[in-house]
């Protein structure tokens, strides 16, 4: 074989090398993200805690010294992970994973109480009673439907060992009674012919108690909801930021990791997370939502997002929370934490200053929600507004 045979060869071969490099290269810049090994721990093996800008200290979890993986994974949110085996030796040391769902999830505990009827955003009808009723008695009589067209409908009995309003209840006896129908929601006011629905509802509930009903005037309610309905209809404020991958997409499972350590747990649905308030019983502060499809794939880690959804129901969630702060706050520690930029719906990068616009618009929104005793977060609102 001459030189120049040999020389060709080396340089084909070189070639040949190069492009295998190369695809290498690009396919390994184009995966995904996954779910990676926490940093953080000393050699001692110790737990090391960070300050989170939405929930405070957090304690990273720690397995006798051994820096863990967040993984997705499908099952029962209630059942209890299988347990971990090593997967990985990186300098003698076994990485195990730990097994956090993001798909079937952790659910978020739903309200203590369902909030009662009140005169500010409710038609109600006192039914009168000549002695006390059973709670079992009422409950036999309530209406199969509790809506009126896209209305709640809400029957409540003045309990008599407690002496407060509540929605009946086995066991219990009720001295006074009365029937209401929410005046507006998002679906809009309440109209002549969901008043005229409600008087036939309420009149059947009360001829089977033996209760006299004293209906309002319609065209007073129907008045009352219409205003009240602009006013909601001007007020009304949902808040989007959406996180876009600057370089390699995310799985899943890394959006997840990236999450918790803000604070987020996993939602009632699929590819869903939530902030929880602080208090029980309140609606969560922010959701986090990317492709539910992606959650729910078999290999969860190979799926690719390149956005995720960071929301905020601005009249859910109490003033006192700092919600818009918070969504904020973690908006920028999620974009600097996984590569990504922050822009509106349409796209658009949202600076500083637009941020801060909007801040002091939802501060107006408060005020004028507060004038009017439907402050955000508050039960009248939160039915108000949905």
């Amino acid at each position: 074989m001459s030189t120049l045979q040999i020389s060709l060869a080396i340089i084909g071969g070189l070639v040949l090398a190069g492009v295998v490099a190369y695809n290498a290269w690009v396919t390994s810049k184009n995966a995904p993200r996954t779910a990676s090994e926490r940093p953080g721990l000393d050699g001692a093996g110790e737990p090391q805690s960070f300050e989170s800008p939405l929930t405070g200290p957090v304690i990273e979890p720690d397995h006798d010294g051994i820096s863990e993986r967040i993984e997705p994974v499908m099952g029962h949110p209630f059942e209890p992970a299988p347990e971990p085996e090593p997967q990985v030796v990186v300098d003698g040391e076994a990485r195990v994973p730990v097994v956090v769902p993001v798909t079937l999830n952790n659910v978020v505990s739903p309200p203590e109480k369902r909030p009662g009827l009140d005169a500010l955003i409710d038609v109600i009808t006192p039914l009168a009673v000549e002695g006390p009723v059973s709670g079992d008695a009422l409950l036999a009589a309530l209406p199969g439907t509790r809506r009126v067209g896209s209305k709640p409908f809400a029957v409540e009995g003045l309990n008599e060992t407690s002496g407060e309003w509540e929605s009946p209840r086995p066991g219990q006896r009720y001295h006074a009674l009365q029937a209401g129908v929410q005046l507006a929601n998002r679906a809009g006011a309440l109209n002549d012919i969901e008043f005229s629905e409600f008087v036939v509802k309420a009149q059947a509930f009360a001829d089977a108690v033996g209760a006299a009903p004293d209906f309002p005037d319609m065209r007073a309610e129907v008045a009352r909801a219409r205003e009240l309905d602009a006013f909601a209809s001007g007020h009304d404020a949902q808040l989007g930021f959406t996180l876009r991958a600057r370089r390699s997409a995310w799985s899943p499972g890394y959006v997840a990791q990236n999450a918790a350590r803000l604070g987020f747990v996993a939602g009632v649905l699929p590819g869903r997370m939530v902030l929880p308030a602080s208090a029980a019983g309140q609606a969560p502060i922010l959701s986090l939502a990317f492709d539910s499809q992606a959650a729910m794939a078999e290999d969860p880690e190979q799926s690719a997002l390149r956005e995720v959804a960071l929301s905020l129901e601005v009249t859910h969630v109490p003033r006192s929370e700092q919600p818009f702060v918070r969504m904020r706050q973690a908006a920028s520690a999620l974009a600097e934490a996984m590569e990504g930029v922050i822009t509106d719906d349409g796209g658009q990068l949202l600076s500083t200053d637009t941020m801060d616009g909007i801040g002091a618009d939802l501060e107006s929104l408060y005020d004028a929600l507060d004038s009017h005793d439907l402050s955000a977060g508050s039960p009248q609102a939160r039915r108000l507004f949905s």
